[in-house]
């Protein structure tokens, strides 16, 4: 039988986020459905053309048509169809590879890339009003690939969904880039516009959705995860997605202004991005360190009370009695039982029983300094280990019995706390180690607990 292994709740995907995703999915599917609609009213009905700007142009019929299948593939796949719908969304998307692969190949033996054919006369208005580019053609061949890939499930077919949506977001980066630059003139004049602005923006949108969809599966699942690293990727990669261009959009327009020279544009570039780099370093760095404090705190420390668990105590008592030899001092350890305490639980409830073992934690760290170490080493057990001499910790051991009957008699407490402790403490020059002497306060603690137990009246009521 296959061993299941847990899975790590940071790797999974945060239901909050997935929610989200699902609206946005629909909201940018819906626009891109709105838009070819839009584009097919312009084409054949003179008032709509009438009611859209001057300076809009057209979406081609072939993206109109691609626009459609992908949004109605994208529809036909999303998580928990059925077999059959998904069947339907995978024929749309081969389909949609199938037509763009050839129209990728009869650009490519008659034009140049970026250039579309001339339309004919004798083609239609919607055809022919800016016909569809290969960039955009391949951003669709690329699409249509990923989608039919999208609910993969084998090692072989994740990866092969995760390459082609990664170059998929490459060339739609490039065309988007492009179509932006060529709007805002940035690096001059352009030459001719060969996309239009509403293929740019379906083709962002689907890419988008496909994005998100992938993000549910393979490596990009990190975008989605509950966990500090998912936030952190979340949080920096508009960042460092939008940097670059916008580093490089302020070379085009600082060069192009003769006021500036280029060695002066050059340095202040230079140093904003070096500024930012080095902020997000910094930030990344702040915070591993503060998971990795996080993670050492959750190995050594006890969830419930706070104070070091076996292992924490273990690991620093250990230290702290090797500088005590160093600097020959007295070194002792207090042993604590919480007396009844499965008594408790059993009549009052594990809720009550949990209050009395945080309640003995915080009456410890009343009693002991910062620079001991406390710890609960058991279910019931605690320890106490520092630099004392026998009467620094028989003092402390009162005090300790002093707190618990002041907490005792405060009115209406209905569970009275009851501690049962022992101490031993290390002469100077011993070799002693850590585990013999908690031995000896642990059998200090129990003769200490069996003479309360044999005086009359002295009975821990539970």
């Amino acid at each position: 039988m296959a061993e299941r292994r847990p899975t790590f709740p940071a790797n999974e995907a945060d239901a909050g986020v997935l929610e989200k995703l699902l609206v946005a999915e629909r909201v940018a599917l819906g626009a891109v459905i709105a838009l070819a609609v839009l584009n097919l009213a312009g084409s054949f009905l003179p008032l709509a053309q009438q009611l859209m700007a001057t300076n809009w142009r057209l979406m081609s019929g072939e993206v109109v048509l691609f626009g459609l299948i992908s949004a109605l593939s994208l529809l036909l796949l999303e998580p928990r169809r059925s077999r059959r719908t998904e069947w339907m969304g995978w024929a749309l998307a081969a389909a949609l590879l199938l037509l763009c692969a050839v129209i990728v190949d009869d650009r490519s033996l008659n034009t140049t890339i970026g250039t579309p054919p001339l339309a004919s006369a004798s083609q239609p208005t919607w055809l022919s009003s800016l016909p569809i580019s290969t960039q955009a053609a391949s951003g669709f061949a690329l699409l249509g690939l990923s989608m039919m890939f999208l609910r993969a499930r084998s090692r072989a077919a994740v990866l092969a969904a995760d390459i082609s949506t990664s170059c998929l977001i490459l060339v739609v980066l490039v065309f988007a880039s492009e179509q932006i630059n060529d709007m805002s003139q940035v690096f001059g004049p352009a030459e001719a516009t060969v996309h239009s602005f509403q293929s740019m923006v379906c083709l962002l949108l689907l890419t988008a959705v496909t994005f998100c969809r992938r993000a549910r599966n393979g490596v990009f699942s990190i975008f989605l995860g509950r966990g500090t690293g998912s936030r952190m990727a979340r949080a920096l990669s508009p960042i460092l997605l939008l940097f670059p261009y916008l580093r490089e959009w302020g070379r085009a327009y600082f060069l192009g202004d003769s006021s500036m020279p280029p060695p002066y544009t050059t340095a202040v570039l230079a140093t904003l991005a070096v500024t930012v780099s080095t902020s997000l370093m910094l930030y990344l760095a702040w915070r591993s360190n503060s998971m990795e404090v996080q993670i050492h705190n959750l190995s050594l420390r006890d969830e419930l009370t706070g104070l070091y668990n076996l292992r924490g105590f273990r690991l620093l008592a250990e230290q702290a009695l090797r500088m005590a030899r160093r600097s020959k001092h007295p070194f002792s350890v207090l042993f604590v039982d919480l007396d009844d305490l499965k008594q408790v639980n059993d009549r009052f409830g594990h809720f009550a029983g949990s209050q009395c073992l945080v309640e003995t934690a915080a009456i410890l760290r009343q009693v002991f300094r910062k620079s001991d170490v406390l710890g609960r080493i058991g279910g019931d057990e605690f320890a106490v280990a520092g630099e004392f001499a026998e009467p620094g910790m028989l003092s402390a051991a009162g005090r300790l019995e002093e707190l618990v009957k002041q907490l005792n008699a405060e009115p209406g407490r209905p569970i009275p706390l009851s501690l049962s402790f022992g101490t031993v403490t290390s002469k100077t020059g011993s070799d002693e180690t850590l585990e013999a002497l908690l031995k000896n306060a642990d059998y200090a603690m129990y003769e200490r607990k069996r003479r309360k137990k044999s005086l009359p009246g002295e009975t821990v009521q539970s």
